[in-house]
């Protein structure tokens, strides 16, 4: 596939650890690299993709500094719990380390119960008249969470490929009022990964579930800007899914350890609908656990400086939330210390940690008090995500001052 260039960025120097902890042998050189025209505009000069999240407000700052060190990590943690409510042993997680967000997993119930369950588990997060993001993950097909009574059955993403983005539109905002009336405030998709035709039933986490909108970048730009206009309607957050692609990969990371992509490169022309959903207004950008060779190959995306600070922050020019594919229960992560996966992931430059493992949620926590603690770096770097995710939080009525 041509891959293409189309902005030169100055070279950066950017060195990080594998993950194993170990440095590698010295900083090594960035590609210069562009900035995927949304395919929604002119073939010109392309202009900086704007940035979707709220500026912080003196409302924002002024709450920051009410919160403890711990609170503000706390904030960038999202605890997965059951979607059908809180367990035993989840509750007293939510209750007494207040993350800043929940994910709702497994199966829920009607539309009635998850109202219930998420009103639960918002009141037991929020701390200080900060309200937590309440996530789900209701993409349609083989992957929607919340299908009990008062929740339409979505079709999968190949088919919801097939239609004019006028429907898709409006079908996307009526799904995103059921997630409102549930007390979800935030759906962790579209998917805008690609996944090339020929490589569908062997591409685990994606094409073999049909969770692509098409086989090209051209086929599910359109699609991912739709999906995101409908939700947004509704005023429910999205998140674009999974930077910089899991399409051309085998291995499942919810299943699989080490998975890798040996064909994604920076600047590939697949990362167009992520520049897409960007500028249709997702105001997420989830990155995954694989490893990209041809990108950082020390690293996992989500621990990598390059795709993070250099990719999303500098080619994308995104601003708004960065937040990760599971990195509590997913097994491609599981032999990197739970603490590290908290405190890299927000030294690459990303905001929020999923957590699908709620026993790991102290670790996580205790991990990045302590290092802001010593890094002063870093601590300036938490504190930075921590203002975006109040700002977010404060664009939905989430925050109270």
């Amino acid at each position: 596939m041509k891959r293409t260039a189309v902005l030169a960025l100055s070279l950066l120097l950017v060195t990080g650890c594998s993950d194993s902890s170990q440095p590698t042998a010295g900083p090594s050189t960035i590609p210069s690299s562009s900035v995927p025209k949304p395919t929604t505009q002119p073939t010109e000069t392309p202009t900086p993709t704007p940035t979707p999240t709220a500026t912080p407000t003196s409302c924002v700052d002024a709450k920051l500094k009410t919160l403890t060190l711990r609170e503000q990590a706390a904030q960038l943690i999202m605890t997965g719990i059951s979607a059908n409510g809180m367990t035993s042993s989840q509750r007293p997680v939510i209750q007494k380390q207040k993350p800043g967000g929940v994910l709702l997993l497994g199966n829920s119930g009607s539309l009635a119960h998850t109202r219930a369950a998420t009103n639960a588990a918002s009141k037991a997060a929020t701390v200080k008249g900060i309200k937590p993001l309440m996530a789900a993950d209701q993409e349609g097909g083989e992957v929607q969470r919340l299908k009990g009574s008062g929740f339409t059955r979505i079709p999968a993403a190949t088919v919801q490929g097939t239609w004019s983005s006028e429907k898709l539109t409006a079908r996307a905002k009526l799904w995103a009022g059921q997630l409102m009336d549930a007390g979800v405030n935030v759906n962790l998709t579209p998917v805008a990964d690609v996944v090339p035709a020929n490589l569908k039933q062997r591409n685990a986490p994606i094409g073999s579930l049909n969770r692509e909108f098409g086989n090209t970048p051209g086929e599910v730009g359109p699609a991912v800007q739709a999906f995101v206009k409908g939700m947004q309607a509704a005023g429910v957050i999205t998140s674009v899914k999974h930077f910089p692609g899991i399409g051309r990969v085998r291995g499942n990371t919810d299943f699989s350890s080490g998975v890798v992509d040996t064909v994604t490169v920076r600047g590939d022309d697949d990362l167009q609908p992520f520049a897409d959903g960007i500028a249709a207004g997702s105001e997420m950008l989830m990155v995954s656990t694989v490893t990209y060779t041809k990108i950082d190959p020390a690293n996992r995306a989500v621990f990598s400086p390059t795709v993070i600070g250099g990719m999303v922050r500098g080619d994308l020019g995104y601003d708004g939330v960065v937040i990760t594919d599971d990195v509590g229960a997913a097994a491609e992560v599981a032999k990197v210390p739970a603490g590290q996966r908290a405190t890299r992931v927000i030294a690459a430059g990303g905001d929020i940690v999923i957590n699908g493992a709620p026993g790991l949620n102290a670790t996580m926590i205790n991990a990045l008090v302590a290092k802001a603690q010593q890094d002063d770096a870093f601590a300036a770097k938490l504190t930075a995500s921590v203002r975006r995710v109040l700002a977010l939080k404060e664009k939905h009525g989430l925050v109270a001052c």
